[in-house]
């Protein structure tokens, strides 16, 4: 057994000759002393102390072996692995929010009725019937705009997955001020599984960035609704932050916390900078799951905002296996007209449409340069399990084309470490 090439170890700086030893690939952490350690690196550790760090993801049988299996690891997908769909309604929205990624293109569009019809009977005949489980993303614009909608795709989905006894749920990316207990709990009967919602810090933060088209402020609203529907539908909130006002996004945790919002009810905290827009090229609301950067305020503005969260019981983001959606078989962004794309960013990009529910999905290897990330470089980096080639979207804004991976080891090299020290401490102070 050698020690796996995807591990990052530091020295416990409150335990001298203690080492944390953190897997990249399965999310654990071990304190290992020194000696341990050392007999990890030269393969003369005990046999239990052994077993326990391989099924840990700390020793691998042979590094060959583990390289292969990371070549390998999403060419075969597993009978169960649903398939995930972001599907964007329409292109309109009742706020007006000045760094609005889609602004260049958005307006009153909508996915019509007989595209809606095309997508369930697709989705009926392409995947429910052949006992895939389905997993639905409600985007816009503001979805909740297209109520109808919604039921059109929802209900006869649920109806046949039910009927067939496989999996079918969605959820919403929402601006939170349409989603009221009412709608929540019509949604719920439907499958909603959960919403995705935004809150840019307190409220006067919040309502100069996410302003209704009136210019009325937005947040008390979106509070009201994130207060009533917080015990129906699971939430994950979060915020886009600048470089001004990122630390008065702590007083809008407490402003949940005043109101009774109980955080373990609530999904983990999202907090991401607001990216400058590129031209008339779109920038969405998704880069806030997988978009990054390197300059030192943002590095130092994410590790406050862990801070602040955890230290009010909410649960933060894990660095954990993630990969970009484009390298996934059975992940999709199905557009208003019913066109294929891989990533909603790339919907201002007609050269990558990838086909539509009429053509079916086109041959995309060479025009998104998939497995990108399959060389040396990145094979023998301890990231490449919590990169996988970084953002896509990031290497398109810079160089107009997919043409090389979006290396993140700057990133991790700076933040990794200090993110797992914060949990380790927020995990011993748990009462």
């Amino acid at each position: 057994m050698q020690l796996s090439t995807y591990l990052k170890i530091y020295p416990c700086q409150d335990q001298p000759g203690m080492n944390i030893v953190y897997s990249t690939v399965r999310s654990s952490v071990v304190l290992l002393p020194d000696d341990l350690l050392e007999a990890a690196r030269r393969g003369t550790l005990p046999d239990e102390e052994r077993g326990t760090l391989a099924s840990l993801g700390i020793l691998t049988p042979d590094r060959e072996g583990e390289r292969e299996q990371m070549l390998k690891i999403f060419d075969i997908p597993r009978p169960d692995t649903p398939f995930s769909a972001i599907v964007l309604l329409n292109l309109d929205c009742n706020l007006a929010c000045p760094y609005c990624y889609e602004a260049s293109f958005r307006g009153k569009e909508y996915m019509s009725g007989e595209t809606a019809a095309l997508l369930v009977e697709t989705i009926r005949r392409e995947r429910i019937e052949k006992g895939q489980p389905v997993k639905l993303t409600f985007y816009g614009g503001e979805p909740l705009l297209s109520p109808d909608l919604i039921r059109a795709i929802a209900a006869p989905l649920k109806e046949g997955a039910q009927k067939l006894g496989v999996a079918f749920s969605f959820s919403l990316v929402t601006n939170g001020t349409l989603l009221n207990r009412a709608s929540a709990e019509e949604l719920a009967a439907l499958g909603l599984s959960g919403a995705k919602i935004t809150i840019d810090g307190p409220a006067e933060l919040h309502n100069k960035s996410r302003p209704y088209l009136s210019g009325n402020g937005s947040y008390e609203a979106i509070m009201r609704n994130v207060i009533d529907i917080f015990d129906i539908v699971p939430l994950q909130l979060g915020g886009n932050f600048t470089q001004g006002n990122y630390r008065d996004f702590p007083r809008m945790l407490d402003d949940l916390l005043a109101r009774g919002i109980d955080p373990a009810r609530v999904g983990a905290m999202l907090f991401a900078p607001v990216v400058p827009k590129a031209g008339e090229r779109a920038v969405t609301d998704f880069n806030t799951d997988c978009a990054c950067s390197y300059e030192p305020w943002l590095i130092e503005a994410g590790i406050f905002l862990r801070e602040e969260t955890l230290k009010r019981g909410f649960p933060a983001p894990k660095p954990k296996l993630s990969v970009c959606m484009v390298e996934l078989e059975n992940s999709l962004v199905i557009n208003i007209d019913g066109s294929y794309y891989k990533c909603p960013a790339f919907i201002a990009y007609p050269e990558l449409r990838i086909g539509s529910l009429t053509e079916g999905i086109a041959d995309y290897m060479k025009s998104h340069s998939m497995d990108i990330w399959k060389r040396d470089e990145c094979l023998e980096c301890a990231y490449l399990p919590i990169c996988f080639g970084g953002c896509r979207q990031l290497t398109l804004l810079r160089n107009g084309k997919i043409n090389e991976v979006d290396c993140r080891r700057e990133y991790y090299d700076t933040v990794l470490e200090r993110v797992i020290r914060q949990d380790l401490e927020y995990q011993r102070t748990k009462p």
